[in-house]
């Protein structure tokens, strides 16, 4: 483990003591709450033939070898980690957040209509479960600021006091060039937000966990679960933008965006997080169209 990481582990310790003790929520992309429980969920898990779980493996080397090709590709969550920290009034945060704010009123709509999807996908049609999912939309809506902030480095956070407005590191804002990268991470926190404090989102959670667990082989369960649901959810999100934004990038170069800043040499997890390329691997497994669009380079139609 590089020094830059053990400091990092350091750092979010030490701000989880200082959260805890003002009574503030604090939601990363990175690092989040503490694990929750495991709801039963209630869509079945199927394994994945051989002969898928290779596609998707080539399906992840393309994404990654797009984005060392790509004039806007992400910057690696590992390199990002290892850079000098970013004035907030440096050209490059300047460009990333004025694309955040800019992206955030179509993220907004864009994760709405994947969590819509994602119910009827998983069967959420009770009606308590449509009455956290309306709540959860409602907070989702309510999002309007985004915040650079130079300490918060490589990471993008919300305080549920606040949950308004969505921090971004600016070395975080510098490393996503690319609309469907931003539109991707944007989602990702607007999950968090959509979670409330009273986990309105649990069993989608749970549901989508348990689905990749048995896709994968992966241990994919309370936090893990929540974190990939957010990730999931970006992806989805970037891609219906690729489709209402057409211009003349390949589609497996735009497609690869949503989640090439996962394209990292150092692939470490948590018992929080799936490494890196674990979090690839899952959303890939959970979305055969995006393994489809990567390896062969076209839109995948019923």
């Amino acid at each position: 483990m590089t020094s830059n990481r053990i400091l990092a582990k350091l750092s979010s310790v030490l701000l989880a003591l200082v959260i805890a003790g003002s009574g503030v929520t604090f939601a990363s992309a990175q690092r989040r709450r503490a694990p929750k429980p495991t709801p039963q969920a209630s869509h079945a898990s199927e394994p994945m033939s051989p002969e898928a779980r290779q596609l998707v493996e080539r399906a992840i080397d393309v994404a990654c070898r797009e984005r060392r090709r790509d004039p806007k590709g992400s910057v690696p969550i590992d390199e990002m980690q290892g850079r000098p920290s970013l004035p907030v009034r440096s050209a490059e945060a300047i460009t990333g957040s004025e694309r955040a704010q800019r992206l955030l009123p179509v993220a907004k709509d864009l994760v709405i209509e994947s969590l819509n999807w994602l119910a009827t996908e998983y069967r959420f049609s009770s009606r308590s479960s449509r009455l956290k999912l309306q709540q959860a939309i409602q907070r989702v809506r309510r999002v309007r600021r985004i915040r650079p902030d130079m300490d918060s480095r490589d990471n993008a956070s919300v305080l549920m006091r606040n949950p308004v407005t969505i921090t971004f590191g600016t070395i975080f804002l510098a490393g996503l060039p690319s609309d469907e990268a931003m539109i991707s991470v944007l989602g990702h926190e607007l999950v968090h937000i959509a979670d409330g404090d009273h986990d309105a989102l649990l069993a989608l959670y749970g549901a989508v966990g348990k689905r990749a667990s048995g896709l994968t082989g992966l241990d994919i369960r309370a936090q893990r679960a929540e974190e990939l649901t957010c990730d999931l959810v970006g992806a989805l999100a970037a891609r219906k933008f690729v489709t209402a934004t057409p211009d003349y990038d390949p589609l497996a170069r735009r497609v690869s965006r949503a989640v090439a800043h996962n394209c990292v040499a150092e692939d470490e997890g948590d018992e929080d997080h799936l490494s890196p390329r674990d979090t690839i691997r899952a959303l890939l497994s959970l979305n055969p169209a995006l393994t489809q669009e990567l390896v062969y380079g076209r839109e995948e139609r019923e």
